[in-house]
């Protein structure tokens, strides 16, 4: 059996752990509130990748995104990376 399966069938999850598999019940997170630093870095990931998809959807964006950066696996994922390592 392939190891680290994880799988959601509807509202139980399946996770296995080495030898051992786990049967539990989908956490339920509408009563979590996120704090504002939650809330800021979500944020943040939002603008990050609106950014990578611009560039990777445009041909001439991500042939001089390219150009500047060399030749990457994927343009996408050094886009989304690249802005957030960026300083605030």
């Amino acid at each position: 059996m392939p190891k680290n399966i994880k799988a959601r069938l509807g509202d139980i999850v399946i996770k296995q752990y080495g030898d051992k598999t786990v049967v539990s019940k989908y956490p339920d997170m509408r009563n979590v509130t996120p704090s504002h630093s939650q809330k800021e870095k979500r944020s943040r990931f939002a603008e990050a990748v609106a950014y990578a998809k611009t560039i990777n959807s445009s041909p001439v964006l991500k042939a001089d995104y390219i150009k500047r950066v060399g030749e990457v696996k994927s343009v996408y994922q050094h886009a989304l990376k690249h802005f957030l390592a960026r300083e605030i």
